[in-house]
Formats: C-alpha cells, sequence, structure tokens
C-alpha cells in the first residue's frame, strides 16, 4: 500500500516541499532545490531520527553534477569579468569600447550560466507521487513549465541574461543622442536588473516554502541565493546610477555606477563559487 501524502508546502499556487508519511513510520521529504541540485530525498525514520537519504541514479547524478559544474563556473568568469570591465572604467583608461568588450564577454558566460541553470530545472530527477523516490526523465533542452517555481526562477534569470545581450550590444554604439542612450542602452539594462531581483524572489520563495524571505543561514542553497540576490540589488543600484540626464548629457553618477556593478558582480562571482559545492 502506497504512503499517503502528508503535507505540500510552497508559495502561492507553487509546491515547492511535499512529505510523505512512511508505513513503518517517520516521513519521506522532497524539496524542489534539494532534488535538482543533490538529486536526493529527506528521509526521517520514527522519532525524528534522520536516515540515509535515496538519491536518483547514478546517471541522474552525474548529469546533476555536470550542469552544476558549467552553471558555476560560467557565473564565477561572468561575475569576474563584470567586475575587470567596470575596474577598467573606473581605474583604467575609460575607454568605452574596452570596457563594452569585457561586459560583453563576461555576458556570454552570463548567458550560458542563465541557460545551464534552467537546463538544471528541466532535467533534473522528479518526484513520483505516493511513493516519494526520484525518477529521472529523458534529456531535454527545453520545456515550458510555468507552475513550477523553480523552472519560473531560472527562466526569469536566462531571460535577463537575454535582454543584459541587448544593453551590452548596444553599447559598441557610436553617436548617440541622450535619448537614444538612455533608450537603446538603459532600458534594457534596467529591465535586465529587474528580471534578476525576480528571479532572486522566486529563488527565496522555492527555498523558503513561502513568499516572504527568509533567515537559513545554515543552508548552502539560501547563501547562494542570497548573494546572488544581494548582487543584483547593487546591479539596479548601478543602472539608476548610470542614467544619462539630458540637461547634463551625463550620467547621474558614474562613480556609483561603476561601483555597483564592480560590486554586485562580485557577488554573482561568489555566488558561482559557492554554487559549486551545492551539487550532489
Amino acid at each position: 500500500m502506497e504512503p499517503p501524502q502528508h503535507r505540500a508546502e510552497g508559495a502561492g499556487p507553487f509546491t515547492t516541499r511535499l512529505t510523505w508519511r512512511r508505513p513503518e513510520g517517520g516521513t519521506v521529504v522532497w524539496e524542489s532545490r534539494v532534488a535538482r541540485k543533490r538529486g536526493a530525498l529527506s528521509v526521517h525514520g520514527p522519532g525524528g531520527t534522520v536516515a540515509t537519504p535515496p538519491t536518483a541514479d547514478t546517471q541522474a547524478l552525474d548529469r546533476l553534477r555536470r550542469l552544476n559544474s558549467v552553471a558555476s563556473v560560467a557565473f564565477f568568469l561572468g561575475g569576474i569579468l563584470f567586475a575587470l570591465g567596470a575596474g577598467v572604467a573606473q581605474f583604467g583608461s575609460g575607454d568605452p569600447v574596452e570596457s563594452a568588450s569585457i561586459y560583453f564577454v563576461g555576458g556570454l558566460f552570463f548567458n550560458t550560466g542563465g541557460y545551464t541553470s534552467l537546463l538544471q530545472v528541466l532535467n533534473a530527477p522528479r518526484h513520483s507521487p505516493g511513493s516519494g523516490a526520484l525518477a529521472t526523465a529523458g534529456w531535454r533542452w527545453w520545456g515550458y513549465e510555468p507552475m513550477r517555481l523553480d523552472w519560473l526562477s531560472t527562466f526569469v534569470l536566462f531571460a535577463g541574461t537575454l535582454v543584459f545581450g541587448v544593453n551590452l550590444l548596444d553599447s559598441f554604439l557610436q553617436g548617440l543622442s541622450v535619448q537614444q542612450t538612455n533608450r537603446l542602452i538603459w532600458t534594457p539594462d534596467v529591465i535586465g536588473c529587474v528580471l534578476f531581483l525576480v528571479s532572486g524572489h522566486l529563488a527565496f520563495a522555492e527555498i523558503c516554502h513561502r513568499s516572504r524571505p527568509c533567515l537559513r543561514s545554515r543552508s548552502l542553497g539560501w547563501w547562494v541565493v542570497a548573494v546572488n540576490q544581494f548582487g543584483s540589488i547593487l546591479f539596479m543600484v548601478s543602472a539608476l546610477a548610470a542614467f544619462t540626464r539630458p540637461a547634463t548629457q551625463s550620467p547621474v553618477n558614474a562613480d556609483i555606477a561603476n561601483w555597483g556593478t564592480l560590486c554586485g558582480a562580485l557577488c554573482f562571482s561568489l555566488g558561482g563559487a559557492l554554487q559549486a559545492f551545492e551539487r550532489p
């Protein structure tokens, strides 16, 4: 007889944690982030004792490790290059083409990290209703699952990296008016920052199993989300400071724009380094 589902938790219409009662006592817990990052369930025996967690098959675990490695390296290098671009703008030659070139290469790494994060969701082992076991489906390069919070969070993140790509490409344009600069460069920058912030909020909802952020200082996944979200906030500060005022034809504050980008990029680089340890 299959153990009945005991409790479902999550934010709004999204389910991020399921708990099953075991016939022999205790519970099996599926959490979306733990399952897709570590490929494991949490098992508690009678009396709350922690048992050895069941994991996905070897093929699925190898897949998760490879995807996690690619994503963590991509975000680490993307953050380093963005910080380097901001450093060149603030302390180096000040050549906008040089900075734009460094930013563009860093943006390609962010694109890779965003898409690989989406692949992690699409190809993660899924729970089997009733039994609580993990099952692995075939490889997918794309999928549409808007009622899954992890899919929505990573899709918004990937979309944000693509919008940043528009901003980075337009940065190579020369001879733009103030209105064209704000429309072609600044606007995509702000939209990308908003998407990053929304993605981070959804990631908090996934790991906290509720709409409001929580504090889980003993969770590595929480630290990855928190560091990246702080980086997104700094990116938004940088974007707002980079608005070109028509009256002066200069940014609101170039120093804040450069320092915000530099520090925000280092946060994403740190998040990528931490993510390397959040693996099966």
